[in-house]
């Protein structure tokens, strides 16, 4: 079957006959930002994780305290995402932070682009990825990058597919335990 490809928006792409609609969080909305934060990243790592380290990496990081102040930040943008009325992903971008790699060209950190896993492939990382390259662009950024652990074979895949590439490596700590994230970038 053919489908034909329709024009939409920014910020709204029609995916197998659901509309994936794109906001931009505000302070307003915490709440709803630390929920999805700790569901996404809980479906998405327990498994290959500790409970102990999951609990206390998830208290710390996704607090509704810490995320008010992450949404209050000029330096983040928060991106939520939407299909028929439910909030299905999100993600946050970060200005406040370059790898010397870059040499100063200014860039984009996506810091975050999740989606609740039964939404996995059904357009919210792509209608996600597709507001945060718009939103480079508008910022006059050259570069766009983020760090994915090294063990995280579907996301390597889906962020390679979108034209990134590893640069470099760093540690990124989950609970007590020392993991390493590749970080991969994108030239815009």
């Amino acid at each position: 079957m053919v489908t034909a490809q329709l024009e939409l928006p920014v910020g709204l792409l029609n995916c197998s006959m659901q509309l994936i609609k794109i906001r931009h969080a505000g302070l307003q909305d915490a709440a709803i930002v630390a929920d999805i934060s700790r569901k996404t990243f809980y479906d998405s790592f327990a498994q290959f994780n500790t409970p102990e380290n999951m609990e206390k990496y998830i208290r710390k990081e996704f607090s509704s305290k810490r995320l008010r102040g992450e949404l209050a930040s000029n330096e983040n943008i928060f991106l939520l995402a939407y299909s028929n009325d439910q909030l299905e992903g999100y993600a946050k971008l970060s200005e406040s932070f370059q790898p010397s790699e870059f040499s100063g060209e200014p860039s984009l950190e996506i810091c975050r682009i999740y989606s609740k896993v039964n939404m996995i492939g059904k357009g919210i990382g792509k209608s996600l990825m597709e507001e945060i390259l718009r939103i480079a662009m508008d910022k006059g950024k050259k570069i766009i990058w983020l760090g994915v652990w090294e063990h995280n074979p579907w996301a390597i895949s889906f962020y390679s597919k979108w034209g990134f590439q590893k640069f470099s490596e760093h540690p990124f700590i989950l609970g007590d335990e020392v993991q390493t994230d590749w970080l991969m970038k994108k030239n815009i």
